[in-house]
């Protein structure tokens, strides 16, 4: 029989968040080389909400932001996301976003952290927004998932609820700022591994002091 897994830990992001994208290939090698010792736990994080969800354009920084997470975390942003940079018109809506990976991770709820990574490079590959159900079809599509059903649970209400309750879970956890990655310790509390320059190797040697 299977051992459970020795360690809880949740992974909290932001699709539209530049340093949770740079950060992802990272945190997918840390947790395929820790499965079988590993819970994760996928939650949005809520950057970009309320009065926070704007078109891009007002947020001037992010193309140095970008030049800096690219230069760090060796990420590639696509010539799709720079028209829409240059467009501006894209709002970033977190709460969309968290949606779309609900909906989607409603079909395949082990391949969160997978769907994650698809959902964040639909937008910083190819810059499609997030808001739009015609990008959750073909995330979903291109994961071998039902389209129809991922826009379906889209956009209804139970989804939405359910991304706005991993939003007061984050708040809950005390994250402040993304990505975090966070190991739940046996007294019930949490404990932060890394940042969003750690390796994954880094992050497993990290793990393995909880181990004893």
């Amino acid at each position: 029989m299977a051992q459970p897994p020795r360690h809880r830990v949740t992974y909290a992001f932001d699709a539209y968040c530049g340093w949770c994208y740079g950060f992802g290939p990272t945190v997918r090698e840390f947790a395929e080389a820790n499965a079988d010792r590993l819970e994760l736990r996928v939650l949005g994080g809520g950057l970009f909400t309320g009065p926070s969800a704007k078109p891009v354009s007002a947020y001037p920084y992010i193309p140095a932001a970008d030049a800096r997470i690219a230069e760090l975390t060796g990420a590639v942003f696509g010539e799709g996301y720079a028209a829409a940079l240059a467009e501006g018109g894209s709002v970033l809506d977190s709460a969309a976003a968290a949606t779309a990976l609900v909906a989607l991770a409603q079909q395949a709820p082990d391949r969160a952290l997978e769907l994650a990574g698809a959902l964040q490079r639909a937008w910083y590959l190819d810059g499609r927004s997030l808001s739009d159900p015609e990008t959750v079809r073909s995330v979903a599509l291109a994961a071998g998932l039902d389209g129809a059903a991922a826009v379906a649970a889209y956009t209804g209400p139970d989804s939405r609820r359910t991304a706005l309750e991993g939003f007061r879970e984050v708040r809950r956890l005390g994250v402040d700022a993304f990505p975090t990655l966070l190991l739940h310790t046996p007294d019930g509390g949490v404990r932060r591994l890394g940042g969003p320059t750690t390796s994954a190797r880094a992050l497993s040697r990290a793990l393995d002091e909880h181990d004893n």
